[in-house]
């Protein structure tokens, strides 16, 4: 790998699905609010798959064992779709991780859950979802007093990190650097001794100076994306730097 490489921005001519992402989350939901779009399903399905787990975490907090947790998830994104209740989905509302929330608050007390239990999702799948290793991921949570709430938070979090890594690594790959990122993906966020970048290095036939250059671009980078990812879920920009903190914070709590 070059010193050239090495110093490649942001991918020219990367697949249009690699930059799909800059679709505000606020635009998908009003996407998913539309039953007359045949995007509405299609949108939908973009929400659950994001978001799916922190509900899932959420509802398990509620006491619900996990079969039931299962299925309360995938019932509130068909009520979604159903009821038309995403619809009335406005920014002016705030935060769409306050939004999301009160929904399901909404969809888990309402009176009509025991009829919709019955039919759960009416027999339509929104994303087919790996219920065991949905499972699985909650009983590796830490046992803790926190709330619902705050565990929603923190796994809401996670999906956002989770999201922005995914991004990053996506330009990465479509600019022919899978190989950079996978060896540098480690200096993302934490230092690391200069040992570790002479190890780096090696590994990648360059010097040391222009790994620490790359590691530069990659941190950057990630912060940008970072920025993006949260400025889709919520109402202005001004927000943006506040979602940020109080994110990070959630996850050290």
């Amino acid at each position: 790998m070059t010193s050239t490489e090495l110093g490649s921005r942001t991918p020219v001519g990367a697949p249009e699905g690699a930059r799909s992402f800059v679709t505000t989350r606020w635009s998908i939901v009003q996407a998913a609010g539309d039953r007359s779009s045949p995007e509405s399903h299609t949108a939908l399905a973009a929400l659950c798959k994001s978001y799916w787990y922190p509900l899932y975490t959420f509802i398990r907090r509620q006491g619900h064992g996990p079969h039931d947790a299962e299925d309360l998830t995938q019932s509130f994104f068909c009520w979604l779709l159903e009821s038309g209740q995403i619809g009335v989905a406005d920014p002016d509302f705030g935060r769409f991780r306050s939004f999301i929330l009160t929904l399901l608050k909404h969809f888990l007390s309402d009176e009509r859950k025991k009829a919709l239990a019955q039919k759960r999702g009416g027999g339509k799948t929104i994303l087919s979802l790996d219920a065991q290793s949905a499972e699985e991921r909650y009983l590796l949570e830490p046992t803790t007093p926190a709330t619902a709430e705050r565990v929603f938070d923190q796994r809401w979090a996670l999906a956002i990190l989770e999201q922005t890594v995914g991004h990053l690594r996506e330009e990465y790959v479509a600019s022919g650097r899978a190989e950079l990122f996978e060896e540098l993906r480690h200096f993302q966020s934490i230092e690391e001794a200069s040992g570790s970048y002479r190890d780096a290095a090696r590994r990648l036939g360059v010097s040391e100076s222009a790994v620490k250059s790359a590691i530069f671009r990659l941190r950057r980078r990630y912060t940008e994306l970072l920025r993006e990812v949260v400025a889709q879920t919520v109402a202005t920009p001004a927000e943006i730097d506040q979602e940020i903190r109080y994110l990070l914070a959630a996850m050290v709590d």
